[in-house]
């Protein structure tokens, strides 16, 4: 088992990470046309995973029900990524990694109206107090990059991925985490071709400038590959929700981030938007995280 430095290490190096994709996300679309951004981001990814398959001599299953787990899991890649690079012309970077942080809020719907899972008192006061956040946000937001538009288009997006984790788990096929990675980013690569013919005209006629080259670079490299291996590697050895804390604390650090890099200009309404839907995160996660203090504090006290 890695050392607890290790461990803490890897779980800063993913939140950073996190933290900073949707300002690359933003920046790459800069000098490129959006869609060309999010097609070149898997026509790049592709090959350096299929080499790193190779390099860890990981098994690829090619059986039907593992192309269905493929299939499942681009979804969180293809299929919720198409939304979040057209909100790029609608909100900041902060406010779409805000968004993102709804993922487990939008999972608790999903599992509690589509496959019959219970939800305590304490998460649907904490849905409620993360929607009122979210409603702070739109309305005090305007004229300043946050776009209803755009926020609908967010909601698509975190749906879509949300949605593709119970897809995956259904299928519940035996697959190692990398090839089921690498396999998802095959269909989304499929999927990108397809859209080639529709977007051709909008063909990149220049290289792009050295912002968007670098932040579509660092899109595939540590947000597509780094972030991968360090989440599979603090699902084996942290608890789920340890990891799940996650979703509280990168959307406030990008909000920083992108103010201080980007520029990007928020009103006071804004950053209690903001706060108030962490803050319902954190009322959705409470018990969860009573429960695991509890379970620590039980192995710890056992001779």
């Amino acid at each position: 088992m890695p050392s607890k430095a290790n461990i803490v290490s890897t779980y800063a190096l993913l939140v950073f990470i996190w933290a900073t994709t949707p300002l690359a996300i933003v920046w790459s679309v800069s000098d490129l046309h959006l869609m060309w951004a999010l097609v070149l981001r898997f026509f790049i990814a592709l090959p350096l995973a299929i080499v790193l398959l190779l390099i860890l001599k990981v098994k690829f299953p090619t059986d039907q029900n593992s192309w269905h787990s493929y299939l499942a899991g681009s979804f969180s890649l293809m299929g919720s990524q198409i939304f979040t690079y057209i909100a790029t012309s609608y909100l900041s970077s902060g406010i779409i990694a805000l968004m993102f942080g709804l993922a487990p809020i939008m999972a608790g719907l999903i599992g509690r109206f589509g496959f019959k899972q219970s939800l305590s008192r304490l998460q649907w006061l904490g849905m409620l107090i993360a929607v009122a956040g979210l409603a702070i946000i739109c309305f005090g937001g305007e004229n300043q990059h946050v776009n209803p538009i755009g926020i609908g288009l967010m909601l698509l997006s975190v749906f879509t991925y949300a949605l593709s984790i119970f897809w995956v788990k259904k299928v519940n096929a035996n697959i190692d985490p990398v090839a089921q990675a690498t396999g998802s980013i095959f269909v989304s690569t499929v999927a990108a071709i397809c859209i080639v013919p529709f977007i051709w005209q909008y063909a990149p006629t220049h290289i792009p400038n050295a912002k968007s080259l670098f932040a579509l670079l660092y899109a595939v490299v540590m947000a597509s590959l780094i972030a991968m291996f360090c989440y599979f590697k603090l699902v084996q050895n942290i608890q789920a929700t340890t990891l799940s804390l996650t979703t509280v604390m990168t959307p406030m650090i990008a909000l920083f981030i992108g103010a201080i890099l980007n520029n990007e200009s928020l009103s006071a309404m804004v950053f209690v938007g903001a706060f108030i839907l962490l803050f319902g995160l954190f009322v959705y996660f409470y018990r969860d995280l009573q429960a695991s203090r509890k379970l620590a504090h039980k192995i710890k006290s056992k001779p």
